[in-house]
């Protein structure tokens, strides 16, 4: 760790924020471990810096100093409170059947964003929408802008 002791601030990039439930630690936890991942080939690829860290969504709630970093949160409203907060403020990006949503500002102005689905397989197919159709790549290209104000 840091001495720093506003190592939140200048070490991360972007936050992937998972539920602190049983059931988001099993299923949620998981993938925001792969989309880090997917960051990490993205930024490294397009000779970018980002660093990215996991966290659950208390962590986040209860730390203001986080909540003005670029998130992304993994896990519907029923197992994320993040998802579940945000939900009523980020447009859709894209929802299928009610089923698989992407939540996001399209103008990428606000850098939050949502991924879920109604079920563990919906979520993993939002997920791999947000990474494959270029909806990540998208959202840290204006993470990288903003950095370089």
């Amino acid at each position: 760790m840091s001495s720093n002791p506003n190592y939140e601030q200048d070490e991360y990039s972007v936050l992937i924020v998972t539920g602190s439930n049983l059931r988001a630690e099993h299923a949620d936890r998981p993938l925001a471990y792969q989309l880090q991942n997917s960051i990490d080939q993205l930024t490294y690829e397009l000779d970018q810096p980002a660093k990215s860290l996991v966290i659950s969504d208390l962590w986040y709630l209860n730390a203001k100093s986080l909540q003005n970093k670029p998130m992304i949160s993994i896990g519907g409203p029923g197992v994320n409170a993040v998802s579940a907060y945000l939900y009523k403020y980020l447009a859709n990006a894209l929802v299928a059947e009610n089923a698989l949503v992407i939540q996001m500002d399209p103008s990428l102005k606000d850098l939050r964003a949502c991924v879920w689905g109604a079920n563990h397989k919906l979520t993993i197919n939002a997920l791999d929408i947000f990474v494959e159709k270029g909806y990540l790549r998208d959202f840290l290209t204006a993470v990288w802008a903003q950095n370089h104000k």
